[in-house]
């Protein structure tokens, strides 16, 4: 008798432990194309993170991947079959992969999202109020840190091109910040839009029939595609541009500024684990990016017969020879 109540007592604690040991299933649905060369180093950080917390696929985490490759129909669709696999959460990179998702229920958490409360992902940072939460990846104040950092490089510059994708609502915010920093330097600046790889050649081209232009580049999936193509064609015209991120500078560009990517990622795993062990992304703040670099790209600088101040080369994280 005492056995079997023994026997009895145990039970629900081993089904219990059963339980709490059950796969949980993560969807992560990725702007960029699986070979994209900033894929692994991103899912490798972002699984680093996890692992740190317990987490590690195939053991006691199941996760499945799509990558859109900046591909809208692609996006969508991908976004349907993760919700459709029920998973625990699901972690996304990109103000149009989460504008994919479109679910109010399962947990998201995501990177990669400059202005979720514009977008109408989040009531407000510090209480997003609905089942998404993450980390934005930009303060729109650094716009006039990128005229300054052209200045400081190309001190002959009268004009700058504003690259900027007219169907990522984030990228005017950056404008205010861009156009006030220009004006206060006496460069005029232009707002150049894109949209595919059409577009680049010809806006380049025709910005730089005049002297003394200069870049930047706003985020968006389109140029962070495009990127090689970018890189290319402001070096032939010999424009100065700036950045948003270190992987257009490593590309060969001349310099970025902006925030960690793959730092993002690393803490991002840090919500994925609460939302895991039972928290809602309502009760988690929406967290601003706290780690930039300065990437400064020596070779392409000496090709632009720029010579790059000492306390600019001071100042970088990273200087590519």
């Amino acid at each position: 008798m005492l056995a079997a109540l023994g026997g009895a007592a145990a039970w629900p604690l081993a089904a219990r432990a059963q339980q709490a040991e059950r796969m949980r299933r993560i969807g992560v649905l990725m702007v960029i194309a699986e070979n994209d060369p900033e894929a692994q180093p991103r899912i490798a950080a972002f699984l680093a993170g996890l692992q740190a917390f317990g987490w590690k696929d195939g053991r006691n985490v199941r996760i499945d991947y799509r990558w859109a490759a900046d591909d809208t129909d692609r996006m969508r669709a991908y976004a349907t079959e993760l919700i459709d696999t029920a998973p625990d959460v699901i972690f996304v990179s990109s103000t149009p992969a989460l504008a994919a998702l479109g679910t109010r229920t399962i947990p998201i958490i995501f990177v990669g999202v400059p202005d979720p409360i514009s977008n109408g992902f989040v009531v407000s940072l510090a209480r997003p109020g609905g089942n998404v939460t993450g980390i934005t990846n930009f303060e729109f104040s650094m716009g006039g840190k990128w005229v300054g950092l052209l200045r400081e490089i190309a001190p002959r510059i009268a004009r700058v091109a504003i690259m900027i994708n007219p169907e990522a609502p984030s990228g005017s915010s950056f404008l205010g910040p861009i156009e006030a920093a220009a004006t206060s330097f006496a460069i005029e600046p232009i707002r150049v839009p894109v949209q595919d790889a059409t577009d680049f050649e010809h806006t380049i081209e025709a910005f730089a029939r005049e002297l003394n232009g200069s870049v930047i580049v706003l985020p968006s999936p389109v140029t962070q595609f495009h990127r090689k193509v970018i890189v290319a064609l402001v070096a032939r015209y010999r424009l100065p541009t700036i950045y948003p991120y270190r992987y257009f500078t490593a590309a060969g560009g001349l310099m970025s500024y902006g925030v960690d990517v793959l730092d993002t990622y690393r803490r991002a795993a840090y919500y994925v684990d609460q939302v895991l062990k039972g928290a809602k992304p309502a009760d988690l703040p929406v967290q601003r990016p706290t780690k930039f670099e300065l990437v400064i790209n020596l070779k392409t600088a000496h090709a632009l017969g720029l010579k790059v101040p000492d306390k600019l080369l001071a100042l970088a994280d990273e200087v590519i020879e």
